[in-house]
């Protein structure tokens, strides 16, 4: 007997590159993410051609979603032409045939890795998030199966005091990203890595947003039109960045979410986040007529 006969003849890869069983499973876990919003749901993750660590959560979910008439928008910290969302992209629309673009508005998957985009999205389109921790009582709780029964008991005080804690000794609460949030009134979430920013934009929204965690093995949602509080005292408003003020170098927009780029003289310059946001601002500034979305932010306050 041979290695080949073992090995059987080689045959091409299921649509999507995930296997059919694979596909069913993440299916059955999103309707019930959707049907607890912002519970997780355990699933059995799957091998993907890309390190742990770096979207294997995102993408199958977005292998899962995909069909040949979707458009795939990927985005890395705001920008679609990193290494990281330009592989992906071309990886997505290679296994699928699904369209790739960089505008949010033409996109019906959005996968993204720490922010949102700076357009509205509608009820026509999935914003696919990228968490690389998805246990907000990991802080305060190291044992996950304690944690776990402390999310069905909806015992969520040491969370508070956690940031009572910062609030005595800074003055103001120090989380800048993955701030926790109430969902649906009931389960407490980390919105991925995503900034304070971007943290409103899922309350209420018209789209459905999925949030997955290759190397941890879970899976969770808000649905629209679903309540995210942040987790704030009633006398302590939430913040977000203060970035109102900021304008971009390269677009000349202001008062959306920006990227300091140190400059050589020691000085600092700003560039818009949202890449192809700004690249529209510069379209329409050189005389263009792009098509620009309604945003979520104007002059720095939520719209």
């Amino acid at each position: 007997m041979s290695l080949s006969d073992l090995t059987g003849r080689w045959k091409a890869f299921s649509y999507g590159f995930l296997d059919p069983s694979a596909k069913r499973e993440l299916r059955r876990k999103m309707i019930k993410a959707v049907s607890v919003p912002g519970c997780q749901m355990p699933y059995a993750s799957r091998e993907v051609p890309i390190a742990r660590g770096w979207g294997t959560g995102g993408l199958q979910v977005t292998l899962t979603l995909v069909k040949p008439s979707s458009t795939v928008k990927v985005i890395d910290q705001g920008a679609d032409d990193s290494v990281n969302a330009a592989s992906i992209r071309r990886f997505l629309s290679r296994v699928s045939g699904a369209a790739e673009t960089w505008d949010t508005l033409d996109a019906t998957l959005i996968q993204s890795r720490h922010r949102i985009p700076e357009e509205k999205l509608s009820r026509d389109q999935i914003l696919i998030l990228q968490v690389p921790n998805p246990e907000p009582l990991r802080g305060v709780e190291p044992n996950m199966s304690t944690a776990r029964q402390m999310h069905a008991d909806a015992d969520y005080g040491r969370m508070w005091l956690q940031l009572y804690e910062q609030m005595v000794r800074s003055g103001r609460v120090m989380l800048g990203a993955s701030y926790p949030a109430m969902v649906n009134g009931r389960h407490v979430m980390t919105p991925s890595p995503i900034p304070r920013w971007d943290v409103k934009k899922l309350h209420m929204a018209e789209h459905l947003t999925i949030l997955s965690a290759g190397r941890e093995k879970r899976i969770f949602a808000v649905p629209p039109y679903t309540r995210v509080e942040p987790l704030v005292f009633d006398d302590v408003p939430y913040k977000v960045e203060d970035h109102a003020h900021l304008t971009c170098a390269r677009s000349g927009v202001t008062g959306y979410f920006m990227n300091e780029i140190p400059q050589e003289d020691g000085s600092a310059g700003y560039e818009v986040s949202d890449s192809h946001f700004g690249i529209k601002a510069i379209d329409a500034r050189d005389g263009g007529t792009p098509t620009v979305g309604q945003t979520w932010y104007r002059n720095g306050e939520l719209a």
